[in-house]
């Protein structure tokens, strides 16, 4: 077989004027037209609204190709393109070769008898996908409503695109389209190999590899398949049919190490080589390398006395679920990238988490995604593409759907690291939020079902029957037709009410979630990000270009009145930046924390949303440049593998320890009552062991038994170990809202570490004359940022901080970063 890569400059033509110019293909139209010097930046200022007539126009993207011996020679031969957004035809030669509906299933044409010696064309006419969803609606017998945002364009749900790409909350309306991942022409001999999947299966004697091998031939006839992992072959003839046809080949493997979640064990991977030959022409085979992991996986959905349990179970041992929800990395798809997608993968694993979920409204991940999550062992919640609407029934869009659904379930089962296959997002709930839904309930179930399990559902339990199906998110289990956002008893919730609702943080302590798949709250971007969109008299919360880059149509109102719930006024625009990002912080802690004391009863805390598509304010807790935000420093406290947390509850306050290490640890707990000066006001110390896999209340006391009023105090715990047991970081709280609180201002200095500073990761060593109380130090000049943030500094501590240089970047001397060095900490945004 023989691959021709067509990456590379393709020409974009507008049909409306005949205008062209280039475009990178992998690539999308609006990155084509950025790069033109035709479309402003759509980030900056309010240019977006520059970009929306994009989405309402066809485009063309073509380009010429030369074809000679020996790729011609070949009996047969394909155009191939893994993702083509959206609505398009395309020819080859001026003939029709296909159509696509969907940019989630891949492209396959035969084009033998017309690739030619010599020049060749290939074009793909990509239609108006606004214009395209206007379209289907005008046919539809009866409406299908679907959720909008403050700029958006109608009926997405209609067509199989990205849905964020339509704007959302968080995110800007780019109808752009294009072609993404990779095109190619392949020229071969005998069948094509269109999946190749390695499957472990543990029966009763055993594992075993089920390899499902499945082809296109032109003709009937012999094909040798063959397979071989850890030193071990088997091969077989099978007979290919003409069309598509599908062949199964087994092979024992005898006690392989088993692959675990990142925490749990070893990420073991073994090669997997599958490989199709033909009798006539064996030298002539397809290879396709997989590297496979050997693990069981279960989800634990089971009547319990306070509902339904909702729990991971791999290999034997139930997992608690950490980590955050997962949206595309960008608005334009030409920056896609599997670096960057890395990098925000590796944030996620130095927050401690252990599962990230694929959210809905966006797109099914790369290769290189779920190849990174096999590796680290980072567990992948996997969303179909439905989110926020009710979607058609017909049997034209359910073709589509059953089409993407076996394109994406073959590519993907391979990854050990895919613990669920999820329906949807919120679409059961979307049900009850338009006035046409609420009239006739009864139809849009139907629609539901027939989508959701007539045929998400059963291609998934078909194709993949060892990987655990969800109906939806949130659910409490197959087969309950309530949205599940406010009952904690059964199954996965989303909590929003802190949100939404604009409640208390302690609202979070009202809930006993069995697992929460979604909450958050939203931060204002730092004072960096703000500057890479806004500039001059902009730079204010309320300005026009800010309220721009705010989508939740509440969402200054929501930060600025918590704000003063909780926080005295900021002395300005950057302080109250800062603010923002302390109550996000703040308010993902209490719940993060909390939920997690609960376990087993709960045993999953997955927050909305790791990152974003754009620079804005938003729930994520990594900024659209990799920055992270105070939550993400918080994140690696709250889901560190063992942890203390003082939580104040009512009128109590108590100390619980989680441990999810395995192993059991010891040793004194220290709780310690300070003055804001930092003196111990009081102490209380006491001996505690707890098991592996256990989480507990260890002390308690009442605010009104304190020997001080909670306004002229804070509290810290410490676990000091016994030899052998892992220690926590300390915990600390405030006892009541921290602008009843008078606080002294803290003068924080910065010294070079003095012995063995990394000249790659500069070190400095903080000092404070008070307490200060989530510190971020910044660095003027400079594009790097602390390898630590938000935590409490007491006098007489010394707390070690890196500097992070940005990509690319030479890091400056530690010397000359005690002079660029600021530090932004609660008294000091309101002096």
């Amino acid at each position: 077989m023989i691959l021709i890569d067509l990456g590379g400059t393709w020409t974009l033509k507008r049909p409306s004027d005949g205008s062209t110019r280039p475009i990178a293909v992998p690539g999308d139209i609006a990155s084509a037209l950025l790069d033109s010097g035709e479309l402003s930046d759509p980030y900056r200022g309010q240019a977006e609204l520059d970009a929306l007539w994009i989405g309402r126009e066809d485009w063309i993207i073509e380009r010429e190709l030369t074809l000679g011996a020996p790729f011609l020679d070949h009996e047969r031969i394909f155009l191939e393109a893994d993702s083509i957004d959206t609505i398009a035809q395309v020819t080859f030669n001026g003939t029709v070769i296909g159509e696509s509906r969907n940019m989630f299933t891949r492209f396959h044409a035969d084009i033998t008898g017309l690739a030619r010696p010599g020049v060749n064309t290939l074009c793909i006419l990509i239609r108006s996908p606004e214009l395209s969803a206007r379209a289907a609606a005008a046919e539809l017998p009866y409406p299908v409503p679907a959720s909008v945002y403050p700029v958006s364009s109608p009926h997405r749900n209609l067509i199989r695109k990205a849905q964020c790409m339509s704007g959302w909350d968080w995110g800007p309306c780019i109808m752009t389209g294009g072609v993404y991942d990779g095109i190619r022409l392949a020229a071969l001999d005998g069948p094509r190999v269109l999946y190749a999947n390695a499957r472990p299966v543990r029966g009763p004697d055993g594992w075993k590899l089920a390899c499902d091998f499945t082809l296109d031939a032109a003709r009937t006839e012999e094909s040798i398949l063959g397979a071989s992992i850890m030193g071990m072959r088997v091969q077989t003839t099978a007979k290919a049919s003409v069309g598509i046809s599908t062949h199964r080949l087994e092979l024992d493997v005898p006690d392989p190490e088993l692959w675990w979640p990142v925490g749990y064990g070893r990420q073991t991977l073994y090669e997997a080589r599958l490989e199709v030959s033909t009798p006539e022409r064996p030298e002539n085979v397809q290879a396709i390398v997989k590297l496979v992991g050997f693990r069981e996986i279960r989800l634990v959905n089971e009547p319990d006395d306070a509902g339904r349990s909702m729990a991971f179970e791999v290999n034997g041992r139930r997992i608690f679920a950490k980590g955050a929800n997962w949206i595309p990395q960008d608005a334009l798809p030409s920056r896609w990238s599997d670096d960057r997608a890395k990098g925000l993968l590796d944030s996620a694993l130095q927050a401690n988490m252990n599962m990230i979920r694929v959210w809905g409204g966006g797109r099914y991940e790369s290769d290189a995604f779920y190849d990174h999550c096999d590796r680290t062992g980072l567990l992948v919640w996997q969303d179909f593409m439905f989110s926020c609407a009710t979607y058609p029934s017909d049997e034209d869009f359910l073709s589509t759907v059953a089409a993407e659904v076996r394109h994406q379930v073959r590519r993907l089962s391979d990854h050990p690291s895919i613990a669920l296959w999820c329906g949807n997002n919120e679409d059961l709930g979307a049900i009850a939020w338009f006035d046409e839904t609420r009239r006739h309930p009864a139809r849009y179930i139907e629609d539901y079902e027939r989508l959701n399990e007539g045929v998400i559902g059963r291609l998934v339990r078909e194709l993949d029957p060892d990987r655990p199906w969800w109906p939806g998110s949130p659910s409490a289990g197959a087969g309950d037709y309530s949205d599940n956002w406010h009952s904690d008893a059964s199954g996965d919730m989303h909590y929003w009410s802190v949100w939404h609702e604009g409640k208390p943080f302690s609202a979070y302590l009202e809930v006993r979630p069995r697992l929460c798949s979604e909450f958050g709250f939203q931060s204002l971007p730092s004072s960096q990000s703000a500057r890479s969109f806004a500039d001059g008299e902009q730079l204010s919360v309320t300005s026009p270009v800010m309220e721009r880059h705010q989508r939740h149509p509440k969402g200054n109102e929501l930060i600025l009145s918590t704000m003063h719930r909780y926080f005295r006024m900021p002395a300005g625009f950057t302080q109250t930046l800062y603010l923002s990002q302390v109550q996000q912080a703040m308010a993902i802690k209490t719940a993060a924390e909390y939920w997690r004391s609960l376990m087993p009863h709960c045993m999953g805390v997955l927050y909305w949303q790791l990152n974003d598509v754009w620079p804005c304010s938003s729930w994520s807790s990594v900024e659209y440049d990799g920055r992270w935000k105070l939550l993400h420093y918080e994140a690696r406290r709250f889901f560190a593998p063992i942890l203390l947390a003082l939580i104040v509850q009512g009128e109590t306050v108590r100390a619980s320890l989680v441990n999810e290490s395995g192993n059991p640890i010891s040793g004194e707990l220290l709780v310690a009552l300070r003055d804001f000066t930092g003196s111990v006001i009081s102490e209380f110390r006491m001996a505690c062991r707890i098991e592996g896999d256990e989480a507990r209340d260890i002390w308690e006391t009442t605010l009104s038994g304190l020997p001080a009023a909670v306004d002229r105090c804070f509290a810290t715990a410490e676990f000091l170990p016994d030899p052998g047991s892992q220690a926590p970081e300390r915990a600390w709280t405030f006892l009541t809202e921290p602008k009843r609180c008078s606080l002294p201002s803290a003068t924080i200095r910065a010294v070079p570490r003095t012995d063995g500073n990394d000249p790659e990761s500069p070190e400095l060593v903080l000092s404070t004359d008070a307490p200060a109380f989530y510190i971020l130090p910044e660095f003027e000049g400079h594009d790097g940022y602390s390898s630590e943030a938000g935590f409490l500094l007491l006098p007489g501590e010394r707390q070690s901080i890196h500097y992070v240089p940005a990509s690319g970047e030479i890091p400056p001397e530690a010397h000359a970063l005690t002079s660029s060095v600021r530090f932004m900490h609660l008294r000091a945004s309101y002096d």
